[in-house]
């Protein structure tokens, strides 16, 4: 039997994942579908459908073993039946988006970090004026401090047009609405469309993203946040899972105490709309451990060919580090796409005081050249994926709000094999031999970053 138990810590800690790897599963693996659990015959042909007839027998085995894992550590089930489009990059992403806010018909439900007063921002605000002025119950709710710089008066418009405005977690304790937790962030972009299309990624709302990141150009020395376009990804999924996502918005609505939510078809019936099977995690600093965060260390440990991680804040804690190193040693590819630039010096010098470690213990890292690298993405065993908000790093495991989408099947991670290739390209391969060389002014730096590392 296959099993993945957790030794809890209290929480503001992280949990110790250990593995037993013994044999494969022995019992049927659950599956969701639109109109409720699928009878094993049914939950069979759903996987049968994600395995390439190409395929070998080992590969399809590796495939059922991530599907057992999955379930193995979290709670939420496995979805059948949906359609899985990756989106790359803010037109891309705000072009899907737009498209799906203009055909609401019944509500639309946004939680974002980040909602600025610019372009981008007054773009969305103003369809969701529109959609609410015919009818369609628009919720919004916005993080206090991801959107500090944006004036409250910029929300007035919604509000006085009917939109449920629901500020996350206030940071002016007069307006707490519980335990002032500061510190406790909602860091989630989350887009949900008549209960039947979900959005989940790393795009919040703002005019950074409005160009794509792989245009030909040279890099420049003065390059830096607000000169680079922005690398990101995001995910739209039509289909049954979109109810998961819609719970997970719901409940965090209904802690931060939002007002009533008008009575809407939150949860449709809905038809399958493809082949995709589909897990939706959040985590919470409510919850006893981030359950994102033991589901990558578990799929990290489980990998037998190769582990492909892209992030814009990273962060290892001792437990991850290991995972890849261990990794390494049972013969896995292990490669970690992270930034060149970052709109934070610290946490990008905090991130590189570990690459000594990493590049000993046999990991290859890249930096992303030519945009600044938000994304947060991870390919395994070619059939393993997620696309969400979490970044690596202690501040999404811990402190936190965040979502991410776990798909499994070959088909689609086929597509975000290309988009990690199409990054490696566009990256720079940091040696060891080159970084021990690098200068001691940078050593300083990342020494003094790594000593904040637990707090960034």
């Amino acid at each position: 039997m296959l099993a993945v138990p957790l030794l809890l810590a209290s929480c503001g800690s992280l949990p110790r994942i250990v593995p037993d790897m013994d044999s494969q599963p022995a019992k049927v693996i659950q599956i969701k579908g639109g109109r409720g659990i699928l009878t094993p015959e049914q939950s069979q042909a759903a996987l049968d459908k994600l395995k390439n007839s190409k395929q070998d027998n080992q590969d399809n085995l590796i495939l059922e073993k991530h599907l057992a894992v999955e379930e193995a550590v979290t709670g939420s089930p496995l979805v059948a039946g949906n359609k899985v489009t990756l989106l790359i990059d803010g037109p891309a992403t705000y072009a899907s988006m737009f498209a799906a806010i203009r055909e609401a018909r019944d509500h639309i439900n946004m939680e974002t970090y980040i909602f600025e007063n610019d372009d981008t921002g007054k773009q969305f605000s103003d369809m969701l004026i529109e959609r609410q002025k015919h009818g369609v119950q628009v919720n919004l709710m916005y993080d206090s401090v991801g959107t500090l710089s944006t004036p409250r008066e910029f929300f007035q418009p919604l509000i006085d047009a009917g939109v449920q405005v629901l500020e996350f977690n206030p940071v002016n304790p007069a307006q707490a609405r519980k335990g002032w937790e500061v510190n406790q962030r909602d860091h989630r972009k989350l887009l949900i469309v008549d209960g039947k299309t979900a959005f989940v990624g790393g795009i919040n709302i703002s005019s950074v993203y409005s160009s794509g990141s792989f245009r030909k150009r040279k890099p420049k020395q003065d390059d830096d946040a607000n000169k680079v376009p922005w690398r990101d990804t995001q995910v739209r999924m039509d289909g049954p899972v979109v109810a998961e996502f819609q719970k997970l918005f719901i409940d965090t609505w209904e802690k931060q105490h939002g007002p009533q939510l008008a009575a809407k078809n939150y949860y449709p019936k809905i038809a399958n709309q493809g082949n995709d099977i589909v897990r939706g995690i959040g985590s919470s600093p409510d919850d006893p451990y981030s359950v994102i965060y033991a589901t990558l260390i578990s799929a990290i440990q489980h990998a037998e060919s190769k582990v492909y991680l892209t992030n814009a804040y990273f962060i290892p804690d001792p437990q991850l580090r290991d995972a890849l190193k261990d990794a390494v040693k049972r013969g896995v590819d292990v490669r970690l796409v992270l930034p060149s630039k970052s709109d934070s010096t610290l946490v990008l010098n905090a991130s590189r005081s570990f690459y000594t470690e990493l590049l000993e213990g046999g990991i290859k890292i890249y930096e992303r050249q030519d945009a600044l690298l938000h994304s947060k993405t991870a390919i395994i065993d070619g059939v393993w994926s997620t696309i969400g908000s979490t970044n690596l790093d202690w501040r999404s495991f811990i402190y936190n709000q965040e979502i991410n989408a776990v798909i499994l099947g070959p088909q689609f991670s086929a597509q975000m094999q290309a988009m990690f290739d199409r990054d490696i390209a566009a990256s720079k391969e940091i040696t060891l031999e080159a970084w021990k060389d690098r200068p001691i002014s940078d050593r300083m730096k990342e020494f003094g970053a790594g000593l904040w590392a637990r707090w960034l």
